[in-house]
């Protein structure tokens, strides 16, 4: 393997010199970690785009700019005298040597089931080692909200606290459809976000029940969506028409069109 300290400390020594107080960039010296945490979370999808895509040379890009992301934080917490990268670096070597005691160790070979069942009760460990107590604790509340309401719901159904089966599931999203149907002649937007937000939480509790990512779902439907619109954008563009120009009616013909001879995948 070769040496990759110098590399990093070259990322480092370049991030010392971005925030020097003197010398460094106006920008940079400005920042905290509240206003880096959106670039971070932003850079984190990227990185999953490009990884799904496995489009190399992109990946490596956004992983150097989610890198980069860390040592900022890291030196953040460095000025404060609070920890620094090496710190980062070394707390989760340790985390990722106790959470698999198969490999470093001399407990027996873990299935893959096994292994999340054990990384959870280690995870629970964790959580009371922070003081993190309760069973919903330590679920970071900055992800994004659909996930994290999964998440909710998977950390509930480990204690009980779940339904018996999807149908139970499309039965609730069935009441709570009616609730939300029933507010809408009233026009009140607290409840009406509200019964919404209700709904949505049903839908990652099925998704959840059905082995499936709420976020990915999504993610699939809404790549779906843009290519079938891109498809009914091409159709009018050749016939020198847009969207603006044309009928509700006129689009749903392109669209069930598009949809029907699959031309958009």
């Amino acid at each position: 393997m070769t040496d990759q300290a110098p590399a990093i400390e070259a990322l480092l020594t370049v991030m010392a010199a971005l925030r020097h107080p003197e010398t460094g960039c106006a920008w940079d010296r400005e920042q905290d970690f509240a206003t880096i945490a959106p670039y971070t979370v932003e850079e984190a999808y990227e990185v999953a785009a490009a990884a799904t895509e496995e489009n190399s040379a992109q990946l490596k890009d956004e992983l150097g700019d989610l890198l980069f992301q860390v040592v900022y934080h890291a030196r953040l917490a460095e000025e404060r005298g609070w920890f620094n990268f090496a710190g980062v670096a070394e707390a989760i070597t340790g985390k990722m040597i106790s959470r698999h005691p198969h490999v470093f160790g001399n407990a027996e070979d873990r299935s893959a089931a096994a292994q999340t069942a054990a990384w959870e009760v280690q995870k629970v460990g964790e959580r009371a080692r922070r003081a993190e107590h309760g069973t919903l604790a330590g679920i970071a509340t900055a992800i994004p909200a659909l996930a994290r309401a999964q998440k909710l719901t998977a950390r509930a159904a480990r204690v009980g606290f779940d339904w018996p089966n999807p149908e139970a599931v499309l039965n609730k999203l069935a009441e709570e459809t009616a609730e939300l149907r029933a507010e809408l002649p009233v026009a009140n937007p607290a409840r009406i976000q509200d019964e919404l937000g209700d709904m949505f939480f049903v839908i990652a509790n099925l998704a959840r029940k059905l082995g499936q990512s709420a976020e990915a779902c999504l993610a699939a439907a809404n790549d779906k969506f843009t290519r079938r619109f891109n498809a009914v954008e091409a159709a009018l563009a050749a016939n020198g028409r847009t969207p603006s120009d044309s009928t509700l009616e006129e689009m749903n013909q392109l669209w069930n069109a598009v949809k029907r001879s699959g031309a958009e995948k």
